[in-house]
């Protein structure tokens, strides 16, 4: 691997009452977690469009997590039960574009749990990096030198 494929792109989408408060916990817990990974907060994980996961792996993301409040524990009553119906159907959908389904993950975690996102963290960027770089990110490359 040459030096700009060591970068991993990693995309965590965490939902603002459970998911974000657990990795801010993890945070202020000074728990070791790898830095191969962005946060982009949203108010629930039903928020999270599959479109954008769609998007971010047309545009090179190599892994992407949805990380949400656990079922029955949603701020907005039952936005997770329609992100896991969401995220499965997405999941599907990723293989039959070919993507290795390790690169998309759902997990929950609510915001008491700074070392169960800590962990979670750690295992997704362990697993990506075992993958490699995604074959998307070499087509975005080519896209962007021509």
């Amino acid at each position: 691997m040459s030096n700009n494929d060591d970068k991993l792109n990693i995309l965590v989408f965490t939902c603002n009452w459970c998911a974000y408060a657990g990795a801010d916990l993890a945070g202020v817990s000074r728990l070791q977690m790898p830095t191969e990974f962005r946060q982009i907060r949203t108010m629930c994980s039903a928020r999270v469009d599959p479109e954008f996961i769609l998007y971010a792996f047309k545009n090179g993301a190599d892994g992407v997590m949805v990380a949400g409040c656990h079922p029955g524990d949603c701020h907005y009553i039952g936005g997770n039960y329609r992100t896991r119906r969401r995220m499965a159907l997405l999941k599907l959908l990723l293989q039959q574009f070919g993507l290795n389904p390790k690169r998309f993950r759902l997990e929950w975690v609510s915001a008491g749990e700074g070392q169960k996102f800590a962990q979670v963290i750690n295992e997704f960027v362990n697993e990506i990096k075992e993958l490699g770089p995604s074959p998307y990110r070499k087509k975005q490359e080519v896209r962007d030198a021509g």
